[in-house]
């Protein structure tokens, strides 16, 4: 089967890599040769690069791999369906830091330090000090509640990270005369400017309104923080509900105009893969998502406004400082389930999947935005690639 030479040179490094290792009888990728793997991986961008290289991880270890992904709607639902079923569980599975809240105390996801410092089990040069620590402490968490993270155990390794911002089609904006918009109150406004511009099936601006975990996560909360407001606090040891504050109200408010007011009629039933292929498409004047998303929908050949976009920060209040503006950030990782009998050969999967070597791969061939080690993100060849979106740099940083 043809592979292409960027992939043999990859799988050859590895080789070389167990091959140094095996000399010493410390580390081999051998070590779980004729194990069965399952795999439940989520329907994203970071696993398309996965699914390409599955068969040179398993000719590299000798595993084989069975796995399915389902779209990001129903995944979680799907994983805790399988969680509770008697046969067929996951031994690896994709998660977010959220669900870590809720695996972690119920003991449905394993605990990954001891594989890290156990040099059997992982190569020299995997070094875990590459991830950003912002990324990777985001999967640590000591199952306090109310416990900030960043303490406590690792619960999973970052596959990619996302934050918030704005895509806006710089074509549209022009032609309405808007200036980018900079508060909450500004992006309604250019919305519904940009209502109807180019026929009745254009809307301003693409959120997420479908009625899932997700909606959350993105805009709303990146806003919601923003504007001033927080989900709860803690009080004499206790987690209290702050949800009906004043500045909870006003936020939820603007938030629950953009989407009904500047967005399509059935803005309910925007995910962000209708979000993408609506500022994709010219339907949209403006996306308010996912980094990643506006990035996709920009890259050439991708969509018919590739080189139409640009990104810029998120809406705060008038007069926020840009240096104090604030993004939710959503991680996806890896993670063993603790009743896998086969965990070793799990760890192995998410060293392959997570080292360097395959991000670098990934995220310059399959465009796995945001790479979370350093090394990858700094890789001239990366920094190319980003200059390619106006104003992704300027926003990350």
């Amino acid at each position: 089967m043809f592979r292409p030479l960027w992939s043999i040179i990859f799988v050859t490094a590895f080789l070389a890599s167990s091959a140094v290792h095996a000399a010493d009888e410390v580390f081999s990728w051998r070590q779980c040769a004729g194990q069965t793997l399952r795999v439940m991986l989520n329907k994203h961008p970071y696993t398309e690069g996965i699914k390409r290289q599955i068969s040179e991880f398993e000719t590299l270890t000798g595993i084989d791999v069975a796995f399915i992904s389902h779209p990001e709607e129903r995944y979680f639902d799907r994983l805790d369906e399988a969680f509770e079923a008697p046969s067929g569980k996951p031994d690896v599975f994709m998660t977010g830091v959220y669900q870590v809240w809720d695996y972690a105390p119920d003991n449905r996801i394993l605990p990954l330090d001891s594989f890290i410092d156990n040099p059997a089990l992982t190569r020299v040069g995997y070094n875990i000090g590459d991830f950003y620590p912002g990324i990777i402490d985001a999967f640590r968490w000591d199952r306090q509640a109310g416990s900030n993270l960043g303490t406590g155990p690792l619960w999973a390794i970052p596959l990619g990270f996302e934050a918030c911002t704005l895509t806006y089609n710089r074509e549209l904006l022009a032609k309405a005369r808007l200036s980018i918009p900079l508060t909450m109150e500004q992006l309604v406004e250019a919305g519904l400017s940009l209502n109807g511009l180019e026929g009745p099936d254009m809307y301003g601006v693409a959120a997420r309104g479908v009625g899932k975990w997700n909606s959350l996560h993105s805009g709303y909360i990146t806003t919601f923080t923003n504007y001033g407001a927080k989900d709860i606090e803690i009080e004499d040891g206790r987690l209290v509900s702050r949800v009906n504050s004043p500045e909870a109200v006003k936020v939820t408010d603007l938030w629950v105009r953009l989407l009904r007011d500047c967005g399509p009629d059935d803005w309910e039933f925007s995910d962000w893969y209708r979000c993408l292929a609506d500022i994709g498409a010219r339907r949209a004047g403006i996306l308010y998502d996912s980094d990643i998303v506006g990035f996709f929908a920009n890259s050439p050949g991708m969509t018919s406004q590739s080189g139409k976009l640009a990104m810029t920060l998120p809406p705060a209040p008038a007069g926020t400082d840009p240096t104090n503006i604030k993004s939710n950030l959503w991680v996806w990782g890896l993670a063993i389930n603790p009743t896998t009998a086969n965990r070793n050969a799990a760890w192995l999967f998410i060293q392959y999947f997570t080292s360097r070597e395959f991000q670098e791969y990934s995220v310059l061939h399959w465009q796995s935005l945001n790479p979370p080690r350093r090394s990858v993100f700094d890789n001239p060849a990366f920094q190319t690639v980003l200059a390619t979106m106006p104003g992704y740099k300027e926003t990350f940083t």
